[in-house]
């Protein structure tokens, strides 16, 4: 395999497409942005500078240029956001992606990873208010109970996919009907080689992990289990890979990388279930439809 991770080189000389008003449709006009620094920034509410806003203002001529492809102004001062009561049509198109933990480090990533790919993207958030101010309306953001069966509903609506970049989201909701396909990042064998004083402290980690494992592969939905090396702040896109079987319990994976393979799995969709493990290593992939097929094709874990 030859070639490096596109979509996760988030660094430098990372040239992304905006359309100029919606980012959803294709209009006759649009420019690129070469990011020069690090696009993601946390979700805080003490930032008034948004994630989408935060990537064009590394453009020459700053924030002015946010209103040429229809980004919204900041939410009022005073906080408020309105509470839209959206009414689906039963035969809706399922084409959006819900991205749970979506104010997450690696949620944002992932999130960025799709808003790349241009694709719908719904996420589950903490504080709804600094995500809308964040994400723009690149993202429709979501906050609430999760094992509250309403809101589960709701959440879902228009969703074909899920992405679980973190543990615990699947352990919690009783029914994920009409999802046809659920991505999961797993940190359970790292959790399971780890010993001593880390065992204890990444014990409840590890409960949960094994809890969303058990609970994906009993749910009857075609699922995609990424079992990943310990994930490092690392910068993505500079090194290889290594798919070996054992190699998530010692080997190490940057985490802009296990963003961009989250949102390539969505793409290979299996007919039941697919469990691989991936550290960063020697191989390069150039095609990742072609590499996780041919992974595929081996016995599942």
């Amino acid at each position: 395999m030859a070639g490096t991770l596109s979509s996760s080189t988030l660094l430098s000389q990372t040239y992304l497409v905006f359309p100029s008003q919606n980012p959803w449709k294709a209009l006759n006009s649009s420019f690129l942005v070469n990011i020069e620094k690090r696009a993601l920034v946390r979700c805080s509410a003490k930032k008034k500078v948004g994630f989408v806003d935060q990537i064009l203002d590394y453009i020459e001529g700053g924030p002015k240029l946010r209103k040429w492809y229809g980004a919204p102004e900041l939410l009022p001062k005073d906080g408020s956001v309105v509470e839209e009561v959206e009414d689906y049509p039963e035969d809706e198109v399922k084409d959006a992606v819900l991205v749970t933990d979506g104010d997450s480090e690696l949620g944002q990533m992932v999130i960025l990873s799709l808003i790349v790919k241009r694709t719908r993207i719904k996420a589950l958030v903490k504080d709804k208010r600094t995500a809308n101010e964040a994400f723009g309306t690149y993202v429709e953001s979501i906050s609430g109970d999760t094992s509250n069966k309403i809101f589960v509903k709701k959440a879902l609506q228009g969703v074909r996919a899920i992405i679980c970049p973190n543990e615990g989201f699947l352990s919690s909701v009783e029914s994920l009907k009409g999802v046809e396909h659920i991505v999961l990042l797993s940190q359970l064998s790292v959790h399971r080689a780890s010993g001593g004083i880390q065992a204890l402290m990444t014990n409840s980690q590890r409960k949960l992990a094994e809890k969303d494992e058990s609970v994906l592969k009993s749910s009857g939905i075609p699922y995609t289990i990424i079992r990943a090396g310990k994930l490092q702040n690392t910068p993505g896109g500079t090194q290889g890979f290594s798919f070996e079987e054992g190699s998530s319990a010692s080997g190490s994976l940057s985490m802009e990388d296990a963003a961009s393979i989250c949102v390539e799995a969505l793409e290979v969709v299996p007919q039941a279930r697919f469990t691989f493990e991936v550290v960063n290593g020697g191989d390069k992939v150039s095609d990742w439809k072609e590499c996780l097929t041919r992974l595929m094709e081996k016995p599942d874990l």
